[in-house]
């Protein structure tokens, strides 16, 4: 007997299963093609994006952005008075009217246990008072945990940013602070310029080297480990598991460094010079960052932006913008102020625009991705680390409130970090001194 195959009707050219599966699941990154007992699975074809009308389309991945400001935002010309979803905008938020269904306020939220003013930054992504507890080790960043789990399937596992210089409030499993490219052009250059066959083969060459370094690390390790008590070889196998864990990310790095970088039809951007142009650097910067997620060269960006201590180049701010912020009520100091937040307010609105108009399996970017802004000072006159700025907007979360918690006994904004876990699609209940979830936000 000669070959069985299983004869479907056709549709839109398309051969439509009766049994099995159904034809909307029929054509995913799973399909198999089976005859005589073989099995062949199918490439990634244009079919399975929208073989016909009315198709489900494959989900798009979910990704994250988190903005910091090492400055904070005045709460007062930030947060609506009205609680709920008939607030009336504030001064900061008139501009974003447009964008008013698709973002949350969130007052009266700050991590639980952290002070120490600036050096609180550290704290803003891991929730963990590692600069106001005396403790001398932090803990894993909300952008690294995503990476962790979900960043393999990119090229950059996560991109970690600044606006100037290389501090940033990412931190690695072990504690180590992950240091923050703060050059548009540079980044331009990692994402869309190809390198020389000659610098793929180096770079291929020092992962296989970096991987026998470490085989030979673990041998030795293990030897040890017969010599060890307990409570150490408990330790060494937590070592390897994260050996093991850097093996499998440098097999990834092979694998990328000889994979043809993707094309954009933008030129390479021109580095801004003038250090204190807070704003213009945001915006070269957010561009990138929207080229990044359009790409899908990563899926999980932190932007810090740490403040300037020279005057910003805007009409009718005189004084340095850390000066300012360090306002003490002083009426001057404040009018001057708001006008760097306000901008400050609206680039970070021009980057949702951009990703709102910018498709992706029938949706726009901007509803796949979750955009954090927030700061570790909640009042920077005054160092005080309670009552954060949150803005949220994008992901699949129901936007347009304002949900506004107790000024004195704050909700924990690690509640919030559950919910954005959730958002990409990790099953996580806890996150830090979490609590929950934040009460009162919804998914769509």
């Amino acid at each position: 007997m000669g070959p069985r195959f299983d004869v479907f009707p056709i549709r839109n050219g398309i051969p439509v299963s009766s049994h099995n599966f159904n034809f909307q699941r029929q054509l995913c990154r799973r399909t198999l093609l089976r005859g005589t007992g073989v099995s062949l699975s199918l490439p990634w074809l244009t079919a399975m994006q929208s073989a016909f009308a009315g198709v489900e389309e494959p989900e798009a991945p979910r990704r994250f952005v988190a903005m910091t400001l090492g400055l904070g935002l005045v709460a007062n010309n930030l947060n609506p008075k009205q609680v709920g979803f008939d607030y009336e905008s504030s001064s900061y938020l008139r501009p974003l009217e447009d964008l008013r269904n698709s973002m949350t306020i969130i007052s009266g939220a700050s991590h639980p246990g952290v002070t120490g003013g600036h050096r609180a930054e550290a704290s803003l992504l891991t929730a963990n008072p590692v600069g106001s507890s005396g403790k001398a080790k932090n803990s894993i960043s909300l952008d690294q945990h995503m990476a962790k789990y979900l960043g393999s399937f990119t090229r950059f596992p996560s991109l970690v940013l600044s606006s100037n210089g290389s501090n940033s409030p990412c931190y690695t499993e072990n504690g180590a602070m992950i240091p923050a490219e703060s050059s548009p052009a540079r980044l331009f250059t990692r994402l869309f310029v190809n390198d020389s066959p000659a610098e793929q083969q180096r770079q291929a060459q020092r992962v296989r080297q970096g991987r026998s370094i470490m085989d030979l690390v673990a041998g030795d390790a293990k030897l040890l480990s017969k010599q060890l008590g307990a409570g150490d070889r408990d330790r060494l196998d937590s070592y390897f598991t994260s050996v093991r864990e850097l093996e499998r990310r440098l097999a990834e790095s092979e694998t990328w460094a000889h994979r043809p970088k993707p094309r954009v039809g933008v030129s390479k951007p021109v580095d801004i010079g003038n250090s204190n142009d807070f704003v213009g650097r945001q915006r070269l910067m957010s561009d990138a960052i929207r080229l990044a997620l359009e790409t899908d060269s990563t899926r999980f960006v932190s932007y810090h932006l740490g403040g300037s201590g020279g005057v910003v180049p805007i009409p009718g701010v005189a004084e340095g913008y850390h000066t300012l912020s360090h306002h003490g009520l002083d009426e001057e100091k404040l009018d001057q102020l708001a006008l760097v937040e306000v901008e400050i307010i609206n680039a970070w609105g021009q980057l949702l625009r951009d990703m709102s108009t910018t498709g992706e399996s029938g949706k726009s970017l901007l509803n796949n991705t979750s955009v954090l802004l927030t700061s570790n000072l909640g009042n920077a006159s005054n160092h005080d680390n309670r009552n954060m700025p949150v803005l949220l907007a994008g992901g699949r979360f129901k936007h347009g409130q304002h949900l506004a918690f107790d000024r004195r006994r704050n909700h924990p904004l690690p509640n919030l970090f559950v919910n954005l876990l959730q958002q990409v699609g990790l099953e996580e209940d806890r996150f830090a001194s979490s609590t929950g979830t934040v009460t009162g936000l919804e998914t769509t």
